[in-house]
C-alpha cells in the first residue's frame, strides 16, 4: 500500500473519531439539558404549589364572628367558609362557635350572637376584627381593657340584620362586605401580618406506619388512633361528633346525632382537620358564665385522613397564639383544607371508633 493511501485511510480514522466524540458531546450535552430543565422544572411547580384554603401571600385581616349554637342544626350559614372555627363550652352546657374569615366573599353568616370573653384569647392570637351582637359583663370589660377592634351589634347595627321569620334573639345575620366596610369606618385596619396561627402543609399528611425496630424484628409503639368517628360530649345538652368520608378525605359534622346542615346550601358542613383542645374550664357566677384557663398548657389531640396522634398544646399570654406540637416536640403541621378546634372541658373523654 502507497504512502498517500495509508495516510488517506488514517485521515479518514481521525475524523470518524472526531465525529463520534463531536457527537457523543451533543448528546451528552441535550440529556444534560433535558435533566437539568426537568428538574428545574419540578422546583418551580413545587414553588408555586399554593395553599387553597387561605391566600398566604394576602395580609387580609381576618374577622372572627360570634355564631349561635343554641339552634337547631340546619340553621347556620357561612360555616363551610370559614377557614378556622372554635366551639367551646358557655353557660347551661351549650356551645358557641367562632368562626374565623379571610380572603373570601361569604355572602351569609350566622346566627351572629353575643360574646364572652376567653373567645377573644382565640381571636386575638389571629389578629382577628371581632364581631358579635352583644356581651357578657366579663366580655365588655376585657374588650375595653383589651382595646379589641369589635363590631358589636348593639351599636353597629348597620352591620346585621333580622330575618324576621326566626324567632329573636337567634335570627341576626351578617356578611363578610358589610362588616369590612364598618371596620373601615370605624377606622380599624384591615391588614396584619399576625393572622397565621396553623402551619399548613401543600403536600398532603398521611400519619405513617410505625418502622420495625430493626434490633428486636418488632412493630415500633404505633401512636396513631384511628378515627373513623368521632364523639366529643360537652354536656347533656351538647353532643359534637363527625364520621369521616373516605373518598372525599374529610369528616362530616353532626350536632346531636343529626348532620349539620349549611342553611343557604342544605349540604352538610365538612373539614379537613380537627383538633381537640382539652381546657378546664370552671363557672364564675350563679349563671353559670363560664372561665376557662386558656392560658395553660394541656393535651389533645390532631385528626385528619382518618387517623388520630396525640398532642399537646401551649398559650403563654392571652394574645400569644396556641402552640400545638406532637409528643415528641415537633410542632404539628396541618392539611390544606379548613379546620374545627374543640376546645373540650378537660374532663370530657374524646370517643374514638
Amino acid at each position: 500500500m502507497s504512502k498517500k493511501k495509508r495516510m488517506r485511510k488514517k485521515d479518514k480514522r481521525i475524523i470518524g473519531i472526531c465525529i463520534s466524540i463531536f457527537i457523543l458531546c451533543i448528546m451528552g450535552l441535550v440529556l444534560y439539558f433535558l435533566y437539568f430543565n426537568e428538574e428545574e422544572s419540578l422546583i418551580k411547580k413545587k414553588e408555586f404549589k399554593k395553599l387553597k384554603i387561605v391566600d398566604q401571600d394576602s395580609n387580609q385581616r381576618p374577622i372572627a364572628v360570634m355564631i349561635d349554637n343554641n339552634v337547631g342544626y340546619d340553621t347556620h350559614a357561612g360555616l363551610q367558609d370559614s377557614y378556622l372555627n372554635y366551639e367551646i363550652i358557655v353557660e347551661g352546657g351549650y356551645t358557641r362557635i367562632m368562626a374565623l374569615f379571610k380572603d373570601r366573599n361569604v355572602d351569609l353568616i350566622g346566627p351572629v350572637r353575643s360574646s364572652r370573653h376567653y373567645f377573644l384569647d382565640y381571636a386575638m392570637e389571629s389578629d382577628a376584627i371581632y364581631s358579635h351582637y352583644g356581651w357578657s359583663t366579663y366580655a365588655e370589660n376585657d374588650i375595653k381593657t383589651l382595646g379589641i377592634n369589635n363590631i358589636n351589634g348593639l351599636t353597629a347595627e348597620s352591620a346585621y340584620w333580622r330575618d324576621h321569620k326566626i324567632a329573636a334573639p337567634h335570627n341576626v345575620f351578617t356578611n363578610i362586605k358589610t362588616l369590612y366596610r364598618y371596620a373601615v369606618q370605624k377606622g380599624y385596619s384591615t391588614e396584619t401580618e399576625d393572622w397565621k396561627l396553623l402551619n399548613y402543609s401543600v403536600d398532603e399528611i398521611y400519619f405513617k406506619t410505625p418502622k420495625v425496630d430493626r434490633e428486636t424484628g418488632e412493630n415500633e409503639e404505633d401512636p396513631r388512633i384511628v378515627t373513623n368517628a368521632l364523639s366529643l360530649k360537652y354536656s347533656n345538652n351538647q353532643t359534637t361528633s363527625y364520621q369521616y368520608d373516605a373518598e372525599n378525605k374529610y369528616y362530616l359534622r353532626f350536632m346531636d346525632g343529626k348532620a349539620h346542615l349549611d342553611k343557604s346550601t342544605d349540604q352538610q358542613l365538612h373539614y379537613k382537620n380537627i383538633i381537640i383542645q382539652k381546657v378546664e374550664n370552671y363557672s364564675l357566677d350563679s349563671y353559670g358564665r363560664q372561665d376557662l384557663n386558656t392560658v395553660d398548657d394541656g393535651e389533645g389531640y390532631y385528626i385528619t385522613n382518618g387517623y388520630a396522634l396525640p398532642i399537646t398544646w401551649e398559650k403563654m399570654e392571652r394574645n400569644k397564639k396556641t402552640v400545638y406540637k406532637y409528643l415528641n416536640g415537633t410542632q404539628v403541621k396541618v392539611n390544606d383544607g379548613n379546620t374545627f378546634i374543640q376546645i373540650i372541658p378537660i374532663t370530657t373523654t374524646p370517643e374514638f371508633n
